[in-house]
């Protein structure tokens, strides 16, 4: 596996591009916005190169693996970018912003015979799996309530912003909703919200 990250973020450099070299990837090219942090990153864990130009990283033959590490609303376009440059691919969750970008995404997957993820990473925690064997006999419907403190994030926060990161549930809560239905087995038919404050 030849690697190739775009985003330098503290997620990428704690904790995905560690788990890409505790599994034994090539990590070729790391890419950020100004480039700096590419650089910083790139050095301290050994990537053959470091650029800020994240379309000549994604068409390099040479690299198979796409990361996206960046902020949301980039996913889908460097998903969708990567996929028809015949690259596998990891993404940071949310996968899309829109109804619109998921469709583009799914299209850019199907004519590409590549396998994409997106970085539910809840499901795989080893209290989780036990969780999910303990409730595999169970063939009645399956009832959860699933209470996060997840902090204040001051309103202008990029991640607030419904253009940039989708704000709390696609951004975040994500990952819960997700957790719940790979727990019930099921997939979601139907929704309800209601707003607190």
């Amino acid at each position: 596996m030849v690697v190739g990250v775009i985003g330098a973020g503290n997620y990428a450099s704690r904790m995905l591009i560690p788990a890409f070299k505790d599994a034994g990837a090539n990590l070729h090219t790391i890419a950020s916005a100004g480039g700096t942090n590419a650089v910083v990153h790139g050095s301290r864990s050994g990537f053959e190169q470091a650029t800020s130009d994240a379309d000549a990283l994604l068409a390099d033959p040479q690299i198979n693996t796409v990361a996206i590490v960046t902020r949301h609303n980039s996913h889908a376009s460097f998903t969708v970018k990567a996929l028809e440059q015949g690259k596998h691919v990891f993404v940071e969750k949310p996968l899309a912003l829109t109804l619109a970008e998921l469709a583009q995404v799914q299209s850019a997957h199907g004519a590409s015979g590549r396998h994409l993820m997106v970085g539910f990473n809840r499901r795989f925690a080893p209290q989780v799996q036990t969780m999910k064997r303990l409730l595999e006999p169970v063939r009645t419907p399956k009832s959860f309530v699933m209470v996060m403190n997840a902090g204040a994030i001051p309103p202008d926060h990029w991640t607030q912003d419904p253009a940039i990161g989708g704000g709390r549930i696609i951004g975040e809560a994500c990952h819960f909703i997700d957790l719940m239905r790979f727990l019930a087995g099921s997939p979601i038919s139907s929704v309800q919200v209601r707003k607190m404050g």
